[in-house]
């Protein structure tokens, strides 16, 4: 294991953790196979250094007063508002025992069928559920864009350079990433105009106003009071 962390034991829990915050520490929790629950806190400038490297499903090696642990970054809480780390849990386990993680994806490269055809590339899987020894767990499935050639073209989770020692729990078939055409925009169509319907729409305004006039003129004046 070659990524390290150092953290402290606390004896200060509830409300009197904000003051832990203040200076700079994130409360933690550690536990696992044989192990009682410890409270830790770790130096957030530590955590967000080891947390890049490490993720969810590297092996860390948690040093606590001397002591060394195998550990898994196994829950991290933030606050909804400032994404601020909040707590941390860190789970111990058996070099010797296979454990279930979740391995993200990255897509690398280019699509020939998005930047030729203009197609649309979908992002069906962001991570893939896995078996492994700990030390066997890969930090990410790198997987090229470059065989999406065509439209409708996808990749699957058997198109997965896998290690020996992992198993993937994902049925093979399942998509990780297809193309698809780009949608059309639904505009809805404008009648054009025409000789014809200008001419009629005139001759029927003209044809108005003639009636009209006429209607005007032929009115009878209108019968003068009787006089008393």
């Amino acid at each position: 294991m070659s990524i390290q962390l150092t953290v402290l034991s606390r004896d200060t829990f509830g409300k009197k953790t904000s003051a832990l915050r203040r200076q700079g520490f994130i409360p933690a929790e550690l536990y696992g196979h044989g192990l009682k629950n410890v409270h830790l806190a770790v130096a957030q400038k530590d955590f967000q250094r080891t947390f890049v490297q490490a993720g969810e499903n590297a092996l860390v090696e948690l040093t606590v007063g001397g002591a060394k642990h195998a550990v898994m970054i196994c829950d991290v809480s933030r606050d909804p508002v400032s994404d601020e780390v909040m707590s941390v849990d860190f789970y111990q386990v058996r070099l010797d025992e296979r454990v279930k993680v979740k391995v993200p994806v990255h897509f690398a490269g280019e699509a020939p069928a998005v930047k030729e055809l203009g197609g649309v590339l979908v992002k069906a899987m962001q991570e893939i559920e896995i078996e492994a020894l700990p030390a066997d767990i890969p930090p990410a499935f790198t997987v090229p864009l470059e065989p999406l050639v065509q439209i409708g073209a996808s990749l699957r989770v058997k198109d997965i350079v896998v290690t020996g020692g992992v198993k993937v729990l994902v049925e093979p078939e399942t998509v990780i990433a297809t193309i698809t055409e780009k949608a059309a925009e639904e505009v809805a169509p404008v009648a054009p105009a025409t000789v014809d319907s200008v001419v009629v729409e005139t001759e029927e305004k003209k044809a108005e106003r003639a009636a009209k006039k006429d209607s005007e003129t032929q009115s009878p004046a209108a019968p003068e009071g009787r006089q008393q």
